[in-house]
């Protein structure tokens, strides 16, 4: 496993990173708890040390199964674990309209963090999240203002926002302003837009880069057909609805062409594709068995992606628009 700085907070974390979303169940589908706790284990002893969750996975499912697989280790391992608060219930993302006080009041971040404290199992957290945000909101940072003063306390050691799915620029104003040691957002060989600035920001002020859902929410693994299902309740039935599974996988194969025989392994090329720009701290695909971790660390020791074939792959970048709400 090879490690990367995170940002101005001096730690070193995995490249390949834990995404805890599948061990809440729920939209992911069925998720046994010792599968959970297996795979996280499994992803420990390969030498990944970054784990990101959020209270909304499994409502705080996820965060209670990390802190059992945490407290079964014998100890002496430094582990990051990042999770998420999301807003109070409300538009998704959050409307331009909406008042930050509406959604991010002071006293309800603190009952949140209290909450997230005793479902980890902890008494300070590596790194608190908003789950989301609005552009609308930079001008108002009294959210960021709130996890600052729980900072002060020593219940939070960094600050960050997870970016909407299609706005990867919406905290650049606060990367720039200091407000934010950490960003999570999008990059995928479909979701290229952070390298206009996403990234450089975060490299020039010294942000740490959480990037998820490197796969494309599986297709970019290149197992999905134009017939593949997927069960009630999972949220892929919408994130592929109408036409959008078949030319996705249309330009799925497209990508397999411009790989060749220089990266015959799909998966293995779209996670090496997140890891080349060098603002990214860590990826973290989501994973919910011990094979499916040993798949996504191993690729922290193959070679990088040459810098010829990320070139072809650029051609690949695809503006879909909002996949939630119409073509």
């Amino acid at each position: 496993m090879n490690y990367r700085p995170f940002g101005r907070l001096g730690w070193q974390v995995s490249e390949i990173g834990f995404g805890a979303w599948p061990l809440g169940g729920g939209m992911w589908g069925e998720q046994s708890d010792q599968d959970s706790i297996a795979a996280l284990h499994r992803f420990l002893d390969l030498g990944g040390n970054f784990i990101d969750t959020a209270q909304g996975y499994g409502d705080g499912r996820s965060e209670r199964v990390i802190a059992k697989a945490l407290k079964g280790r014998a100890g002496g391992e430094r582990v990051y674990v990042a999770t998420k608060i999301p807003p109070k219930p409300g538009a998704w993302p959050p409307s331009p309209y909406d008042a930050m006080a509406d959604r991010y009041d002071e006293a309800y971040l603190r009952q949140r963090l209290e909450r997230s404290l005793r479902d980890l199992g902890s008494d300070c957290i590596d790194l608190v999240q908003l789950h989301t945000w609005s552009r609308a909101w930079n001008h108002d940072p009294s959210a960021l203002q709130a996890l600052r003063r729980f900072q002060k306390e020593g219940k939070i050691l960094g600050i960050g926002i997870s970016v909407p799915d299609h706005d990867p620029g919406a905290a650049d104003e606060l990367m720039r302003t200091g407000w934010l040691d950490a960003v999570q957002l999008i990059y995928n060989i479909f979701d290229q837009d952070p390298q206009v600035e996403a990234l450089p920001t975060a490299k020039h002020h010294g942000v740490g880069v959480i990037v998820r859902v490197p796969f494309d929410e599986g297709a970019l693994t290149g197992k999905l057909t134009p017939g593949s299902a997927f069960a009630e309740g999972d949220f892929r039935r919408r994130y592929f609805q109408d036409d959008r599974l078949e030319r996705t996988v249309r330009r799925v194969e497209a990508i397999r062409q411009a790989l060749g025989e220089d990266e015959p392994d799909l998966a293995a090329a779209a996670l090496k594709f997140t890891l080349k720009p060098p603002a990214v701290s860590t990826v973290i695909p989501g994973m919910r068995n011990v094979r499916q971790v040993e798949m996504n660390t191993a690729v922290s020791d193959a070679a990088p992606l040459s810098d010829e074939v990320e070139r072809r792959l650029r051609a690949h970048s695809w503006r879909r628009s909002n996949w939630y709400a119409g073509k």
